[in-house]
């Protein structure tokens, strides 16, 4: 049987994995992803969306969330789904709103308060009608006044229908069981230190991502799959670390990848402007497809990336 810590979620064995990257505030491309994965997802799947959901400048987050909740209790009236086929994890954002949240007991609560806001937690105050500046002077008062106003932030949270709920499945990471003497495939949400241990990870699944692409093996992992990249270097899905982030919210489309149970990318799914949707085979693509491009002049096409989408929506 699958389990799910507090922390980590056991995928099992699937068919196939969609991970969906980073969403900042877009519930119009993620409903409109929502509707092309309605059709095709089936019993032994399993959906894992990587985190930073909300955004600053976003028109709707409650919207937003209401979309993420109603989508998981669609796919679980499915025959045959349970509910850890869905896994929401908690990326940076949603890591610095947790430590807000505890903020009486940072060494440094205004030094830490301008980190977790840089990292997104910001959009969760304007979510729940909370003033930044008064944010701020609380951060600057006493440990004893902080916590009382925590406290409020808290029951803000949980009067919110559905929140509460939400915010306490989200876990630090989802990873598959071993296949065939495969190593197993993982999710993060922005980051992994590859000397470290799953369990010892700490910050680095969130804060440490400028090294991702320097991890090439691992003896444990096929593929490590992340939603987002903070120094917003594009999508990457070359070797053995995998970056999914399309600059959704800022500009980018939603991306969502599809790998099987051994880590290769079967396929990506690209929602852009206007609700365009545009997916392909990546890994799957022959010799002779990429044959085929190279002399019709398409140098941007390669056996493992075809290029599906423009920078911009």
């Amino acid at each position: 049987m699958r389990s799910v810590s507090e922390k980590f979620v056991d995928l099992g064995s699937p068919c196939r994995i969609w991970a969906v990257a980073a969403i900042h505030g877009d519930r119009e491309r993620l409903a409109t992803l929502h509707d092309h994965l309605a059709s095709r997802f089936n019993v032994r799947d399993r959906l894992v969306y990587l985190g930073n959901y909300l955004a600053t400048g976003a028109w709707d987050n409650h919207a937003l969330i209401e979309e993420l909740l109603t989508f998981r209790a669609a796919l679980l009236s499915k025959s045959g789904m349970m509910p850890t086929d869905i896994v929401h994890l908690r990326g940076p954002a949603e890591e610095s709103w947790q430590r807000l949240l505890r903020l009486q007991f940072a060494p440094s609560p205004a030094a830490a308060l301008e980190k977790y806001l840089e990292a997104g937690a910001e959009a969760y105050l304007r979510l729940y009608g909370v003033s930044l500046n008064d944010t701020k002077s609380m951060a600057r008062a006493g440990s004893v006044a902080i916590t009382r106003w925590t406290n409020q932030l808290r029951v803000l949270q949980r009067q919110t229908v559905g929140h509460e709920a939400l915010v306490c499945s989200l876990r630090r990471a989802a990873v598959t069981s071993p296949q065939d003497g495969q190593g197993r495939v993982l999710f993060v949400p922005a980051g992994f230190d590859a000397g470290r241990s799953l369990e010892d990870q700490t910050d680095h699944l969130w804060y440490g991502g400028a090294g991702f692409h320097s991890v090439t093996q691992h003896r444990s992992y096929a593929r490590i799959v992340r939603g987002f990249d903070a120094l917003r270097g594009g999508v990457n899905t070359d070797g053995l670390a995998v970056t999914l982030d399309g600059g959704c919210g800022r500009g980018g489309p939603l991306l969502c990848g599809c790998f099987d149970g051994a880590g290769r990318l079967l396929e990506m799914v690209a929602v852009g402007g206007r609700g365009a949707i545009e997916t392909s085979r990546f890994e799957e693509v022959t010799q002779a497809d990429f044959a085929t491009s190279s002399r019709q002049g398409s140098a941007s096409v390669s056996p493992k990336q075809p290029t599906l989408w423009s920078a911009q929506a």
